[in-house]
Parts: structure tokens; C-alpha cells; sequence
């Protein structure tokens, strides 16, 4: 079993409550879902090439076609999951900024399709992107991303309670 490395950037911003930039998973493995097919920008690095830091700051690009918008990285921890040969240790950190989603210009992969077919065919990694609040991020997030939602929550909470008694 190996342990697959990835790191990642949740945006997020507060309107009448707060929400996070999650991206729906491209291909058409993913085109007919919505649950738990949507995810933080992310991909994969190799830790002894590249620290998880500017990993995320890369494939934010890579994935989003924009970079990652300036403010201040928040640290939100790791998180492994997944069985067997899918294990992967993901890193993320969120950044407090506005983005319209409407200029994204997402990245591309090849795979083959159909299936079998031999031929390769271009899909974007995320097919659209949207702002969405805590509940409904929960809902459509894979269950080894949502962690990093509870943590945002738990860090801002913290931060504003610090705040408040200053």
C-alpha cells in the first residue's frame, strides 16, 4: 500500500453567512453526479520534490486556470483517507477571498473514452464551480474532504471569540 500526497486551497468568504469554492469534478465518470462529486481545488505532489505549500498554490492554478487570490493562508492539517492502494494524505489550507466563478478556466486531462475504445478524449478537471455555504458543501463534498469544513468553521470561530475579548 502507498500513500498517495496531495494539498489543496479552500477559498472562502463571508456574505450573510460563510461559504467555500468548490469545484465539480470534470469527465464523465462525474458528469451525472452531484453528491460527493464535488472538491476543493487539489492535486497530487511528490513530497520529496515539493513542499505541500506550493503544491496547492499550483495546482489552485492548474485546476482553477486562475491563481490563488492573495490573503492570508490559514493552516487546516492533514487528512488521509481512502483504502488500499487509494490512500492519500491531503493537505489544505484556506484563504479568505472573492472569486468569480464565472472566470475559471480549468485545466485538462486525457483519459480514454469510451471505455475500451482506444481513443483519448479531453475533459476538464472541474466542469464549473460555485460558492457554496457549510450545509450544502457538506453534502456535496467526498466524505474525506468535509473534515477541512469543520475546521475552517472551528478556526474562525476561534479567531472571532479571541477577537471579541481583546
Amino acid at each position: 500500500m502507498s500513500l498517495r500526497y496531495s494539498a489543496g486551497v479552500l477559498l472562502f468568504r463571508r456574505t450573510a453567512g460563510l461559504e467555500v469554492l468548490l469545484g465539480h469534478l470534470g469527465g464523465p465518470l462525474w458528469a451525472k453526479k452531484d453528491a460527493a462529486a464535488w472538491s476543493i481545488p487539489k492535486g497530487e505532489y511528490e513530497p520529496d520534490e515539493e513542499k505541500p505549500r506550493d503544491a496547492a498554490r499550483r495546482e489552485f492554478t492548474e485546476e482553477l486556470g486562475l491563481p490563488v487570490p492573495d490573503g492570508d493562508w490559514i493552516p487546516l492539517g492533514d487528512v488521509e483517507y481512502g483504502s488500499g492502494r487509494g490512500k492519500k494524505r491531503l493537505t489544505v489550507w484556506a484563504v479568505e477571498a472573492d472569486l468569480d466563478p464565472t472566470e475559471i478556466v480549468p485545466g485538462t486531462f486525457e483519459m480514454e473514452w469510451p471505455p475500451r475504445s482506444g481513443r483519448l478524449a479531453e475533459f476538464p478537471e472541474i466542469d464549473r464551480a460555485a460558492w457554496l455555504d457549510l450545509e450544502a458543501a457538506e453534502e456535496k463534498l467526498g466524505k474525506g474532504q468535509r473534515p477541512y469544513l469543520q475546521r475552517l468553521h472551528d478556526h474562525l470561530s476561534a479567531t472571532e471569540t479571541a477577537e471579541a475579548t481583546d
